[in-house]
């Protein structure tokens, strides 16, 4: 957000800034744009109810929509970690917009104009959803679509190549590796899709509740009006909660997107760990892919390349599952009777995961999952020699049988088809094709 050429809060604001000298960071710029939002279809509503005068309602849109669009961003400065309503913060935008709106011939006042029909206990989880649903449909999920179409465009391109496959870290029976990509896009579309659920909780939101969810001093048109003017301009499916009281008192939407998340970030940590590791080497490792060089790895070995982007990946994986359980303590902890009071914090800690992770996948589609290259002879070479072909010929032979052919070309270094020969009575070309890789996909 811009900067302005002067303070535009008043006391309540200062007196947040004296008393929460904390962490040195500010509400989220999404959130801080949500709540403006709010704002203005809040102050447009009360015009046309004659609740204040139509002037002043225009003025302080106008001054939202500045807001809204980027400027005056330094007039934000209350800490996170403040009053667990948030009310600090509503007061914050209260006294910026009504200093924005205010001419010395029509002076407008923070509470009894711009927060008309509201309280901090309403508007800032309305705000808190509705930038996480903005931000979520606007951000995260275009970003895992482009991975998951990055994921399938290789899963193709690999789908001929056979290689093992691992369980427990030890060979397996032989798998594709376009089918492992495929696996990843998979599990992308499930998180999405539950990213989706989330965000229709989210639009569900607690506006009109005011102070203890029972409405008190808001006009009843004011929320489903002030609702539809957002859901139009949003293209949400926002809707008034049924229960004010449940919605802003324990806000489950919150935990229901950061449970989204972490899904996510846990779709994200199978993913870039798997890739990393068959990137490993390129001498001593598994070196079954090529990742792209993307920087040098180290500062005393000459010519060492890393898998940077699957290390950044799995940190940011980190991040917003440590994330999850702030949000749940929030959830937990901050829910006692008609209020929550750690809605601050669920604001930062949620839009936070969710920029991390809709930037770190589109990056991670585009520098790292386009440019993978297998290794295809050393896959094809490495697959033939795996002793849990083996596998194959139980149903002829039986479990112990093959086990011994197994261990004895394991321990010999001899092939699987040469012990097979030797150990059973079973025509060499009928060996050959019950033991080639391809028929056991």
């Amino acid at each position: 957000m811009a900067a302005s050429p002067k303070i535009l809060y008043g006391k309540q604001t200062n007196l947040a800034v004296q008393n929460f000298p904390i962490s040195g960071e500010t509400m989220p710029e999404e959130f801080l744009r949500a709540l403006a939002l709010i704002k203005e279809k809040a102050a447009l509503v009360n015009g046309a109810l004659g609740l204040i005068p139509r002037a002043h309602a225009q003025a302080i849109a106008r001054a939202a929509r500045r807001i809204i669009n980027g400027a005056h961003g330094d007039q934000f400065p209350v800490d996170v970690f403040q009053t667990g309503s948030g009310t600090s913060t509503n007061m914050n935008m209260n006294e910026v917009l009504a200093a924005l709106a205010s001419t010395p011939t029509r002076p407008v006042h923070p509470n009894d104009h711009v927060n008309q029909c509201q309280s901090s206990n309403d508007v800032i989880p309305s705000a808190i959803q509705l930038a996480c649903a903005l931000h979520m449909r606007d951000a995260l999920i275009p970003s895992l679509l482009f991975l998951e179409k990055e994921l399938r465009r290789k899963a193709r391109a690999f789908r001929p190549i056979i290689k093992t496959a691992r369980t427990h870290l030890m060979d397996a029976v032989p798998v594709r590796l376009g089918d492992e990509f495929a696996a990843y896009a998979a599990l992308l579309s499930h998180s999405r899709q539950s990213l989706e659920h989330a965000l229709r909780a989210l639009c569900i939101l607690p506006l009109g509740g005011t102070a203890a969810g029972t409405g008190l001093n808001a006009h009843p048109a004011f929320a489903p009006r002030t609702i539809g003017l957002l859901r139009k301009e949003t293209g949400l499916k926002l809707r008034e909660a049924g229960d004010h009281i449940a919605a802003q008192s324990c806000p489950l939407a919150l935990l229901a997107c950061s449970a989204a998340l972490r899904q996510v970030a846990a779709a994200l940590t199978k993913m870039a760990g798997d890739i990393r590791l068959m990137g490993s080497g390129p001498v001593c490792g598994l070196a079954e892919l090529q990742l792209p060089p993307l920087q040098a790895g180290s500062s005393i070995m000459p010519g060492k390349v890393n898998p940077v982007l699957c290390e950044s990946v799995l940190q940011v994986a980190m991040e917003v599952t440590g994330a999850d359980a702030t949000v749940h303590a929030a959830l937990v902890i901050g829910s006692q009777f008609e209020l929550n009071t750690a809605m601050p914090v669920a604001a930062h800690t949620l839009l936070r995961s969710i920029r991390l992770l809709a930037n770190v996948s589109r990056v991670f589609a585009a520098k790292c999952v386009r440019g993978i290259a297998a290794d295809k002879e050393s896959l094809r070479a490495r697959s033939l020699r795996n002793p849990i072909l083996v596998t194959a010929l139980a149903p002829r032979i039986g479990y112990d049988r093959a086990a011994a052919i197994a261990k004895e070309a394991l321990e010999t270094g001899e092939s699987l088809l040469a012990v097979a020969q030797r150990r059973t009575e079973i025509p060499e070309s009928e060996l050959r094709r019950i033991l080639a890789p391809e028929r056991m996909l």
